[in-house]
């Protein structure tokens, strides 16, 4: 039997980062209008983080220290908890929290699964943290008591542009596609992500044991080379890793996180969802395309 929420849920956020701060904006916002109720943000022993200007209360926890039970004892004063922490815990961090969840018996749990869709791609696509995640789908779908939501991304819009990753070089004016230019992607910056994720967090029940996407923008290799040109007024170099390069690269390199994420980015499926079906276009809630991040940032 599900938990029941009280009449102003309490939501306790995991982390005040890039995601989190977003988050915790929107929550606030809506907390102001009535919409939502006590919010308060988990920060790690001597963060110098300062949540008042949204109004939330800092509580102090180490995810990667505190043991299951310690952190069930935070989590159990909360309805709600939404994770923002990313996986700055190292490997098995999100079971961990995700066991604690269980444990503390809230009504409500958003895990951070703000990223592609696992289930279509399935155990073994080269991400150790993307198997983790499939491992919290399977926590939460074994068990009845806390109701959940997994809120689907796609990537960061940021991603598409860090030098480092390598699809967009603009100071080397060179587009690449992973595995093939038709291949598609779905962005969403963590702006628009913590806009949607505080308007469902706020929508209970109706996305209760869902998996809920949303997305910026979706779009081809050879249309993010296109609408790079676009707006640099020049044409771009375009280079294709094909799938045989992508793989030798990340063997060669089996510590580099990057290379693994190109592998693992380089498919046809589970990595992009049509925006025109996404929670954000269903109720026409605005969010930032790729083109109009790029003329914003560039």
């Amino acid at each position: 039997m599900s938990a029941i929420l009280s009449s102003k849920p309490s939501t306790l956020v995991l982390g005040a980062g890039e995601l989190g701060a977003c988050v915790l904006r929107e929550l606030a916002l809506l907390r102001n209008q009535g919409q939502a109720g006590p919010i308060s943000v988990l920060l790690r022993p001597g963060s110098r983080t300062d949540p008042r200007e949204t109004g939330a209360e800092a509580v102090e926890a180490d995810l990667a220290t505190a043991t299951v039970t310690a952190l069930a004892h935070v989590f159990s004063r909360f309805d709600q908890v939404i994770c923002c922490t990313g996986f700055v815990g190292g490997p098995g961090t999100q079971r961990k929290i995700t066991d604690a969840v269980l444990k503390a018996g809230i009504a409500h749990y958003i895990p951070w699964q703000f990223g592609v869709d696992y289930d279509r791609i399935g155990r073994g696509s080269g991400q150790d943290v993307w198997d983790e995640q499939l491992d919290v789908r399977d926590m939460l779908r074994g068990q009845d008591q806390v109701r959940w939501t997994i809120i689907s991304t796609g990537i960061f819009t940021s991603f598409v542009f860090l030098p480092a990753f390598g699809l967009v070089d603009l100071a080397g004016n060179t587009v690449h596609a992973l595995g093939d230019w038709d291949y598609r992607l779905t962005a969403t910056t963590p702006q628009d992500i913590g806009h949607l994720t505080a308007r469902i967090a706020t929508s209970r029940p109706d996305f209760d044991d869902q998996v809920v996407f949303v997305a910026g923008d979706t779009f081809s290799y050879r249309e993010l080379a296109d609408t790079v040109e676009s707006v640099l007024g020049k044409p771009v170099r375009r280079h294709c890793w094909r799938l045989p390069q992508l793989r030798a690269d990340a063997a060669a390199h089996p510590d580099d996180t990057l290379r693994k994420y190109r592998l693992a980015f380089a498919r046809p499926d589970g990595v992009a969802w049509p925006k025109d079906q996404s929670f954000n276009a269903r109720h026409d809630i605005p969010v930032t395309d790729v083109e109009t991040w790029l003329r914003e940032n560039r």
